[in-house]
């Protein structure tokens, strides 16, 4: 398995396909043992893709200390380093879409094109729904408490027309928590991660981005509210906003989205 030394901590990381590179950035909880993930999406067929599992989650390092955004954009570009990839697409969604908005602005050398998914960028832009304070709640009541928030359309009359298939997405979400869940430090690396987001703001920073900028979410994300991409787009000087037919997860639910992204890397948007 392939680990690598990425300042203070062992980070687990994969590399696959071959193309263009492009780094992956995760969201909250995001562990590549998780299926599916980018590697299992049609970006794999197109591109050199790097992934990995950020510090607090997966296979990675746990350290009971503080996470700040400046450390997951520092573990990104010190990550880079290791590999050896001086520049690269990017790609964060999420918690995701945080880090990787941090990590452009503080090595924007690096980053050739950037995608931001169903992500905030804090401040007067909005951020993202509390989900820290999800914490302590058992993995079914987090999960319940998440599908509702991540798909508007999931209220409680399509919750009580649609009772076998929400009972379904809801056992699908907490299988997905309990992966690894018995490792040492799994909750503590958790919880740190999502401490580290609280006070995410890249708002007024947000303009100094000079490469092409593709902001993309679902119509119906209660986490990522359209609102908070439309502040984005506005702040960022060469960036467009695309909204697809989802909610949080909307990647899953729109066949379209990984041709417009594809197409926005390869700098073909306008004829997609």
């Amino acid at each position: 398995m392939p680990f690598a030394k990425v300042r203070d901590i062992q980070m687990y990381y994969e590399i696959h396909g071959a193309g263009p590179r492009l780094l992956c950035i995760s969201g909250t909880g995001g562990d590549l043992r998780q299926k599916p993930n980018v590697f299992d999406s049609p970006l794999s067929a197109h591109f050199e893709i790097l992934a990995y599992d950020q510090r607090g989650l997966g296979q990675t390092d746990k350290p009971d200390i503080p996470y700040t955004m400046t450390d997951y954009a520092l573990d990104a570009d010190s990550l880079l380093d290791v590999i050896g990839w001086e520049g690269c697409f990017v790609i964060g969604a999420s918690f995701g879409g945080m880090v990787a908005q941090e990590f452009a602005l503080r090595s924007p050398q690096r980053v050739e094109r950037l995608v931001l998914a169903c992500t905030s960028s804090g401040g007067a832009g909005g951020s993202s729904y509390p989900i820290h304070e999800f914490v302590d709640l058992s993995p079914r009541e987090r999960a319940l408490r998440f599908l509702q928030l991540s798909d508007t359309r999931l209220d409680t009359a399509w919750q009580s027309a649609n009772p076998e298939r929400f009972a379904q997405l809801i056992e699908q979400m907490v299988e997905g928590y309990v992966i690894g869940a018995n490792e040492s430090g799994q909750e503590i690396g958790a919880r740190r991660q999502l401490e580290a987001r609280i006070g995410h703001d890249t708002y007024d920073r947000l303009p100094k981005l000079q490469m092409p900028v593709f902001i993309i979410g679902g119509r119906y994300d209660g986490i990522a509210p359209v609102s908070n991409l439309e502040a984005m787009h506005k702040q960022i000087p060469h960036a467009r906003l695309e909204l697809f037919e989802g909610g949080h997860m909307f990647m899953l639910q729109d066949a379209r989205v990984y041709s417009r992204i594809s197409a926005f890397l390869h700098d073909e948007l306008d004829q997609a």
